[in-house]
């Protein structure tokens, strides 16, 4: 079979293990994501545990990455080889923070969230789209 079919079979399935992964964590709710936020507030921890227990899933993937020499359905690992921390990575950085706590939303679960229907998950996920458009058409191309 075409590599590519595999390619998108295997996203296709890891994208709606993650969607389900975030929804029956609440990671959908922005109220929850916003509750966590909240640490001077009515602070609800249980998405530490979420967070924790991504950080294990991926700390173990990468483990499992450098035993291999290439990926099941590519002929390489497309891992980021820049490590330097420069203005764009704090200012991406910070707008992606300010954009969490104000929506309530990350990218992922934004798109995921998009199936329950509700018009500020709509207004979000375009307000992310211009932006992202904006950084590629605009941003991108000063540097």
């Amino acid at each position: 079979m075409n590599k590519n079919i595999y390619q998108f079979g295997a996203a296709l399935g890891s994208g709606i293990v993650f969607g389900v992964g975030l929804s029956l964590s609440g990671m959908l709710n922005p109220a929850k994501v916003q509750g966590f936020l909240d640490v001077f507030g009515a602070w609800d921890p249980s998405l530490a545990f979420v967070l924790g227990g991504a950080v294990v899933v991926a700390f173990i993937g990468v483990q499992v990455m450098k035993r291999m020499r290439h990926p099941a359905f590519d002929d390489s690992f497309h891992i980021p080889t820049n490590r330097q921390i420069d203005a764009p990575l704090i200012i991406g950085s910070a707008l992606f923070g300010l954009g969490w706590g104000i929506g309530g939303f990350c990218p992922g679960p934004a798109i995921a969230s998009l199936s329950i229907g509700l018009p500020q998950t709509m207004l979000f996920v375009i307000a992310m789209l211009v932006g992202m458009t904006f950084h590629d058409r605009i941003w991108s191309r000063r540097t």
